[in-house]
């Protein structure tokens, strides 16, 4: 479960929304020619790392590993939890998502800073 600061807790349905607004505004200054895909990777993504956030209570409380019985004259022998599986499927799943996200962010041009006089000096050469 999880809760807000004042002990309330959140439903799935509204984490994911508010995961939906925090990317939103992370990629408002998308192309507006990509705006379908972009909301497509929001839900997408925030879908997934709400899934990633309820996984990793489960894993922290019942941790990777469980002793599974084949049957009643078996012994029983520690095997990985279905649920690590799918965190770790999930987790690739979401930093792609994410990736493709920022891939689509425009880039932000990057100041130079007017260099010393001798760089501009070694720029300037035609020798070199």
């Amino acid at each position: 479960m999880i809760f807000t600061e004042n002990k309330k807790e959140i439903t799935k349905e509204n984490r994911i929304k508010r995961e939906q607004s925090r990317l939103k505004k992370f990629c408002k200054d998308v192309d507006l020619k990509k705006k379908g895909t972009v909301e497509g990777l929001i839900q997408r993504a925030a879908y997934l790392r709400i899934t990633l956030e309820d996984f990793e209570v489960d894993l922290d409380e019942n941790g990777f590993v469980e002793m599974f019985r084949q049957g009643e004259s078996q012994e029983p022998y520690e095997r990985k939890r279905p649920v690590a599986d799918l965190y770790n499927t999930m987790n690739t799943s979401y930093q792609k998502a994410i990736k493709q996200l920022t891939d689509l962010i425009p880039k932000e041009e990057k100041l130079t800073a007017p260099g010393d006089d001798f760089d501009n000096f070694v720029e300037d050469r035609e020798d070199v």
